[in-house]
C-alpha cells in the first residue's frame, strides 16, 4: 500500500473505530487487551496504545461503564460494558451508515 492508501486507511479508521469499539461491546462486557487484540486482528487499529485513550473518551462520556474484575492470573482486569446511551449512538451511527456507503459506492462506481 502506497503512502496515498495509508493516509486514506488512516482517516477512515479515525472516522470509524469508536463505533467499531461499541460494536464488540453491544453483546457483553470486554476486557481492554480483547478488545484492542480484535481491532488489531480486523486492521482497525494501528497499535494497542490507541484503544485506551478511546475507551477512558468512551467512558468520560457515559458510552461505557467500567468494573475491574479479580483475575486468575496477575492483577485486576477492568472490563468494559455499553451504556445505554452507548447503545442509543450505535443505533444512530449504524442508521446513518449504510445509506452512507452507499452513497460513496455509487459515486465511486459512476463512470463520467
Amino acid at each position: 500500500m502506497g503512502i496515498a492508501e495509508d493516509k486514506v486507511l488512516t482517516n477512515l479508521r479515525k472516522g470509524v473505530l469508536e463505533f467499531c469499539l461499541l460494536a464488540l461491546l453491544r453483546d457483553g462486557e470486554w476486557y481492554g487487551l480483547d478488545i484492542a487484540r480484535r481491532l488489531s486482528e480486523q486492521r482497525l487499529l494501528a497499535g494497542e496504545g490507541t484503544v485506551y485513550p478511546l475507551l477512558s473518551r468512551l467512558r468520560r462520556s457515559g458510552l461505557v461503564t467500567t468494573e475491574w474484575s479479580e483475575s486468575d492470573v496477575g492483577r485486576p482486569r477492568r472490563y468494559y460494558t455499553l451504556t445505554d446511551l452507548g447503545r442509543e449512538n450505535l443505533r444512530a451511527f449504524s442508521a446513518v451508515w449504510g445509506p452512507f456507503r452507499h452513497t460513496v459506492d455509487t459515486i465511486l462506481e459512476t463512470k463520467p
